[in-house]
């Protein structure tokens, strides 16, 4: 009994420690060998000799645990010795993140109007055939429809092609004045140098009393928008076609590449299309139920406004995740 204390009390790691174990309590080990006596002892011995026995199984455990316990609180402490860190030392210099291209666009853009007291809405991008056309003047088989290049399911729901019926919920569910912007994604069947199926957009809406809204403060907002987000450009407006205006205008601004002298930029024509806009059409309100108001809308594309800024000449490269791009807007 006390030799085998004693090697259990001898081991000086966890390791020893574990082949004492079996030589002790293993099937093979001296208490199981004892206990194999039992057989040959005579009955009126076998009760003491097999009470001694397991009075020393007993013993002999407390002591393989005490000493268990004491190797392994020593094995934790040397593991977390050598895994010390001192916190007091400085660290490898960080690298620093930035906003992708596209969402600091949109940041800026949002920022601009809310300055001027617009709110920012936002809608599903799952919407209804009445949200996203018919409420916009565009009536089925109106050939308008065809230039969405829409994604239809099977329910004759969409994936909202502009963010133009966020601003037929707000008018459904508000009344004027409304001045509003709403920033969001949209997606159309499109791929290519200066498309992708998912792109983002900022339409803005002001609603007032008839005649109280006109294109001249429609005019007066977007120049001094431009400028804001270009600098010292030129601004023209062209008249243009949109089902859901009337008049409307395409807005330019003098390329910022070639000064205006014309470049492979703009084509050589000295100007950039940067957005649409135009005077809320009649139909519209009719659709949404207002009566005596007036009001004028317009849209922009994010990616466009961040390619011009940053001279990012391929729109896919924007949402291709390459580090080597994006790493330039820290």
């Amino acid at each position: 009994m006390e030799e085998l204390e004693s090697k259990i009390n001898s081991c000086t790691n966890l390791d020893e420690l574990e082949l004492i174990r079996v030589e002790i309590f293993g099937k093979k080990g001296v208490l199981s060998k004892e206990f194999a006596k039992l057989k040959d002892i005579p009955a009126k011995e076998k009760k003491d000799f097999a009470k001694s026995l397991n009075d020393k199984k007993v013993a002999l455990n407390e002591v393989f645990e005490k000493h268990k316990n004491k190797l392994e609180k020593i094995a934790l402490e040397a593991k977390l010795e050598s895994e010390k860190i001192d916190v007091s030392l400085y660290g490898y210099e960080a690298n620093k993140g930035a906003l992708h291209p596209v969402k600091d666009m949109m940041d800026r853009i949002i920022d601009y109007f809310v300055a001027l007291n617009f709110s920012v809405e936002s809608g599903p991008l799952v919407e209804n055939d009445f949200n996203n056309f018919e409420a916009l003047n565009l009536p089925k088989n109106h050939p308008a429809r065809e230039m969405q290049d829409t994604f239809f399911f099977g329910d004759g729901r969409m994936l909202r092609t502009h963010t133009s019926p966020v601003q037929i919920r707000t008018m459904l569910d508000s009344k004027p004045p409304i001045r509003m912007i709403a920033p969001g994604a949209v997606f159309r069947r499109d791929y290519d140098l200066t498309h992708t199926p998912m792109f983002h957009q900022i339409e803005g809406l002001v609603v007032g009393e008839k005649g109280e809204v006109s294109f001249a403060n429609l005019k007066a907002i977007l120049t001094d928008f431009l400028h804001h987000m270009f600098g010292d450009v030129d601004v023209r407006f062209r008249p243009s076609f949109f089902p859901f205006t009337e008049p409307s205008a395409e807005v330019d601004i003098s390329c910022m590449f070639c000064k205006g002298k014309g470049c492979k930029v703009c084509s050589h024509t000295g100007w950039l299309e940067v957005l649409g806009s135009g005077v809320v059409d009649p139909n519209v309100f009719k659709a949404v139920g207002y009566e005596d108001v007036s009001g004028y809308a317009f849209g922009l594309g994010i990616e466009r406004f961040a390619m011009l800024l940053h001279g990012v000449p391929d729109l896919r490269s924007l949402f291709d995740g390459d580090i080597r791009l994006l790493e330039q807007f820290r």
